[in-house]
This record gives structure tokens, sequence and C-alpha cells, in this order.
């Protein structure tokens, strides 16, 4: 597969009609990284749609700053009105279960790329 060449990790999370895509990727030259999430959603039978993000190391500490305190606020209010979803509280052991079989399953997964 050429074009997934510069891959060198990947999480899918699957959820209904969407499917996200968190790849870590090297540079063309090799000596560098980069991001890219990737949401792909059924429009149809068939049909998929797919919009992706890159990501660029020297914005990676903004986003996680950003990302972690949007979620800690939502977790926050959330749990005010008693909604917070059901894995919230799965424990770390079946979280790492659930990623290493969704690692190696995006390993055969054809990514329409």
């Amino acid at each position: 597969m050429e074009e997934n060449r510069d891959e060198v990790f990947s999480r899918r999370v699957r959820a209904g009609k969407r499917t996200y895509y968190i790849d870590v990727r090297s540079t063309r030259s090799g000596g560098d990284y980069y991001l890219t999430i990737t949401e792909s959603k059924r429009t149809g039978e068939s049909e998929r749609e797919k919009f992706k993000i890159f990501l660029y190391k020297e914005d990676f500490e903004k986003f996680k700053t950003a990302l972690l305190e949007a979620l800690d606020y939502a977790y926050i209010e959330l749990e005010k009105i008693d909604a917070l979803p059901r894995d919230y509280f799965a424990s770390d052991e079946e979280v790492s279960d659930i990623d290493s079989d969704d690692n190696a399953d995006s390993e055969n997964d054809d990514k329409g790329f």
C-alpha cells in the first residue's frame, strides 16, 4: 500500500456511523512526524464522506492542552446533569484491550485514501 508508507502508528475509533482515525505519520525525509485526524462517515449504503485535519509538531502541545481542557469541561458539565457516557467508568485495562484490538484491525483496514 504505497500511500500509507509514511504511517508509523494508527488508532481507529468506531462511533456509530462515524469512524475516526488518528495516525502518526513521518515526513518524506523520515526525519519528522505529524498527526492526521480523519473522520469518515457513512452517507449512504456504500458512500462515505471523509474530513481530514493535519496537525504539525509545533502545535502538538497547544492542541493537547486545548483538547484536554475541553474534555475536562465537558465531563464536569455532563456529570452535573447525570449524562456521562457509559464508557467513562471503564477501567484502564479495558481501554487498553480495546485500543490494542483497534490498532491491530486498523493495519488491515482499507481507509480508502
